[in-house]
């Protein structure tokens, strides 16, 4: 949709992911009117219009490691990659090894174009907003940002239940609960606040919490059942000089009683 009004921009293509999707018009997809451009599954028929430019947001349990092949793809055949979609692209160099970020750059230089990664969070909320508020302080011992969000209205059933645990009971083990992924999920973040502020981060510890609903939930992906997981709050923080200073936690529940 956002595209279809940027007078400065065509629509040439929609690449999809899920078979239901294949061959349907993408202005339906986006809950609106046809376009007449239709959703294809094969990303060498996308390739082949020879787009100046992609949007990659697809999202999914496993898409931050299948996004990386993709981008390189669409690099080497000379397309520009803007992505929402893998938050450690956000600050590529909070990470090691760097083989990845090697085989991305190696790739842009092929096709001699850019590869852009943003986002509202990360990429903007959660990074570069609180560094903003942080040139109004005149001293700073610790910064905490904090979302709660009401996420009732997400449709996509596998990023809810596999990904986040919701309506699954609390012996279920999300992607949320991966060992590593709440640190790497949010390292990004929390690296270039250290960095404005001119700090180092010796770790990044990361806590999952769960609570459960005591009565069923309509949302936008089905039924949440009475005792299984209605809200979830998960927490990265930084540690500076051996305590936990820069901290990004986030609260997302499935009702606004759960918790």
């Amino acid at each position: 949709r956002a595209i279809q009004r940027r007078p400065n921009l065509d629509l040439v293509g929609v690449w999809v992911h899920s078979a239901d999707k294949d061959g349907r018009d993408a202005g339906e997809l986006a809950g609106g009117d046809p376009i007449g451009v239709a959703a294809t599954t094969d990303a060498d028929a996308l390739i082949a219009l020879k787009p100046d430019c992609v949007i990659y947001a697809a999202s999914g349990p496993e898409r931050d490691a299948l996004a990386i092949p993709d981008y390189a793809k669409l690099l080497e055949a000379g397309i520009n990659v803007v992505t929402t979609s893998t938050t450690r692209l956000v600050n590529p160099h909070a990470y090691t090894p760097t083989e990845w970020r090697d085989q991305l750059v190696a790739a842009a230089k092929q096709g001699q174009v850019s590869l852009y990664a943003s986002g509202i969070e990360p990429g903007f909320a959660a990074d570069y907003l609180p560094l903003v508020l942080c040139t109004q302080s005149k001293s700073i011992r610790s910064i905490t940002v904090s979302e709660v969000a009401l996420n009732d209205h997400y449709p996509v059933a596998d990023v809810m239940m596999d990904g986040m645990g919701f309506g699954r009971p609390l012996d279920f083990e999300p992607m949320l609960k991966t060992p590593g992924f709440i640190e790497m999920a949010w390292k990004a973040s929390l690296c270039l606040i250290a960095s404005g502020l001119g700090v180092e981060i010796e770790e990044v510890r990361g806590t999952l919490d769960r609570e459960l609903t005591d009565r069923d939930i309509e949302v936008a992906f089905g039924t949440i059942p009475a005792g299984t997981c209605g809200a979830v709050r998960t927490r990265a923080a930084g540690v500076v000089n051996g305590r936990e200073a820069i901290v990004v936690e986030h609260v997302i529940r499935m009702a606004r009683d759960v918790a």
